[in-house]
C-alpha cells in the first residue's frame, strides 16, 4: 500500500493531523491505531474540560474523542483501528498488523503521535506483594468508563497531580471511598480548585512529603504502607484499590527501537525542531510522545502544527530527494548517531542545526533544536518541566553568553510551563547551543 502520510495513533494529536493534511490537499492519509475506536485517552476519560485551546468549546472526552474521529473521516482520512505498527520496512515503510493479517504501508512521509503513559507500579520498584487491584490511572478509567465496572471499598491514589484528581472522580464515580492522596512533593501540583473540591466534596486528604514503601496482599489487596519522608515513619493504610498517576513516559518504542531516531535523555520522546521534525528524512512527531503530559486540545494542536509541516515538506525538494533516496537503498531507517547533515535534513531548512538545552532545575524543553528561525514551535511557545518548585523564577535564554530574553515562570514539579519564541529572531545562525537557565 502506497500513501502520502502514515500517521501512527489515533489521538488528538494524530487524528487533528490528519485533518489538517487533508484540508491541505494531502490525498492519502493513512491513521494506524491499535485501540478499538479511534480517539484516543479522551475516549475513557468522562469528565468535562476537553476542547476549550483547540475547539473554542467545552466538551465530555468521549464527546471530543468522538469529533475528531468523525472530522477526520468526513475529511477523507483512512482510519484503521485495531491496527498496530509493529516495525520499519524502510525509511518511511512500516509493517501494519491487525486482525485482517499483517500488510506493509509505504509513505512519503511519517508522524508519530503515540502519546505517552504513566509509570506503572513495576517501574516505580515498589516491593511487596502482586495481589490484584493495583491499577494506573489509564487502566482505571478503561476499567470504569469502557467496561462499567465497579470498584467498591477503599482506594489509595498515589499521586497528586492533574490526572490525580481525575482519577478522584472516576473512583467516587465507581464507587471507591477514596483514602487519600499520596505524594512525595511538598504539595499538590495541580490547581488550587482542585484540590478545594477534593477536600470540600469527597472529603479527601492529600499526604504530602509521604511515598509509598510496600503493598501487601496476595489474592487481593490487603492495602499500603507509607513512609513520611521527613521523620521515616511508616504506617499502614488499608485498601482495596492502588492507584498509579502521573509519572509520565512517552510512548517511544517505535521511535527508538524501530526507526532508531534520536531520542532527548531529558524527555525521553523524540529530538525535534520547530517544525516537530526529528532526525530522520521526512519523519515527524507530535503531541505527548514528545512533551509527556500536556492536556488534549495541547496535543491535538500539536497534531496540526505538524501537518502544516509536513505538507510543506511533501511539496519541497526535499522529499523528492529523500525519496529517491530511498528507493536506490542509500538511505537507512534513521539513528540516533546520523551524520550533522542527516540530521538537518529532518525537514526543515539545511544549514542551521542550534540544540536548546537547559539546566537544572529544569529536565526538559520540547522542541530541542532549532532548524529553520523563522519557524516557531506550536503555538508559538516551548514547553518545559521543572524539577523543583520555585514561586518565582526569571528564565533566562542567552546563546554564546549574549542574552537573548528573560521570562517570568512559576515552577511546579510535573507540570508544564511554557516559553514564548519571540527571542527566535535574535539567535544567530552561525552561533552557538542555546542555554536556558532559571534565575
Amino acid at each position: 500500500m502506497n500513501v502520502d502520510v502514515l500517521i501512527v495513533g489515533g489521538g488528538p494529536a494524530g487524528l487533528a493531523a490528519a485533518i489538517e493534511l487533508r484540508r491541505r490537499g494531502v490525498s492519502r492519509v493513512l491513521v494506524a491505531d491499535r485501540e478499538q475506536q479511534a480517539g484516543g485517552v479522551p475516549r475513557h476519560c468522562a469528565h468535562t474540560g476537553y476542547g476549550l485551546r483547540d475547539l473554542h468549546r467545552v466538551l465530555t472526552g468521549p464527546a471530543y474523542a468522538r469529533h475528531y474521529a468523525r472530522a477526520a473521516s468526513q475529511a477523507g482520512a483512512q482510519i484503521r483501528a485495531s491496527t498496530t505498527v509493529t516495525g520499519w520496512a524502510g525509511p518511511r515503510s512500516a509493517y501494519l498488523t491487525s486482525p485482517a493479517g499483517i500488510a506493509t504501508v509505504h509513505a512519503r512521509a511519517v508522524l508519530l503521535a503515540t502519546g505517552c503513559r504513566e509509570r506503572p507500579r513495576s517501574a516505580r520498584l515498589i516491593p511487596g506483594g502482586r495481589p490484584p487491584g493495583v491499577l494506573t490511572t489509564g487502566e482505571l478509567q478503561q476499567r470504569v468508563y469502557l467496561a462499567g465496572q465497579r470498584l467498591p471499598g477503599r482506594a489509595l491514589i498515589v499521586g497528586a497531580e492533574h490526572v490525580s484528581f481525575s482519577a478522584l472522580i472516576t473512583l467516587a464515580h465507581a464507587g471507591a471511598d477514596v483514602a487519600g492522596l499520596v505524594t512525595g512533593h511538598p504539595r499538590q501540583q495541580s490547581y488550587a480548585a482542585f484540590r478545594a473540591a477534593a477536600a470540600l466534596r469527597w472529603r479527601v486528604p492529600v499526604w504530602t512529603h509521604t511515598t509509598v514503601s510496600r503493598l501487601d496482599g496476595r489474592d487481593r489487596l490487603d492495602g499500603a504502607e507509607l513512609r513520611d519522608l521527613r521523620t521515616g515513619q511508616t504506617r499502614f493504610v488499608a485498601c482495596a484499590t492502588v492507584v498509579f498517576t502521573g509519572d509520565w513516559i512517552p510512548d517511544q518504542e517505535l521511535a527508538r527501537s524501530a526507526a532508531g531516531l534520536a531520542i532527548d535523555p531529558g524527555s525521553r520522546g523524540p529530538v525535534t525542531d520547530t517544525a516537530l521534525a526529528t532526525s530522520a528524512p521526512g519523519v515527524f512527531a507530535a503531541g505527548n510522545l514528545v512533551h509527556a503530559a500536556e492536556t488534549a486540545d495541547v496535543a491535538a494542536l500539536s497534531g496540526r502544527h505538524a501537518a502544516r509541516h509536513i505538507a510543506a515538506w511533501l511539496a519541497s525538494p526535499l522529499a523528492a530527494a529523500a525519496s529517491a533516496t530511498s528507493s536506490d537503498g542509500a538511505e537507512s531507517s534513521g539513528s540516533a548517531g546520523q551524520s550533522g547533515s542527516a540530521a538537518r535534513s529532518g525537514g526543515g531548512a539545511r544549514g542551521v542545526a542550534i540544540a536548546v538545552t537547559v539546566a537544572a532545575p529544569l529536565s526538559w524543553i520540547s522542541p530541542s533544536l532549532l532548524r529553520d528561525l523563522a519557524t516557531p514551535p506550536p503555538r508559538g511557545k516551548f514547553v518545559l518541566r521543572s524539577s523543583e518548585y520555585r514561586r518565582r523564577a526569571t528564565l533566562e535564554v542567552s546563546q554564546d553568553g549574549r542574552v537573548l530574553a528573560r521570562h517570568r515562570a512559576r515552577l511546579i514539579p510535573g507540570r508544564s510551563l511554557t516559553l514564548p519564541a519571540t527571542w527566535l529572531s535574535r539567535v544567530s545562525p552561525a552561533g552557538g547551543p542555546i542555554r536556558i537557565l532559571v534565575l
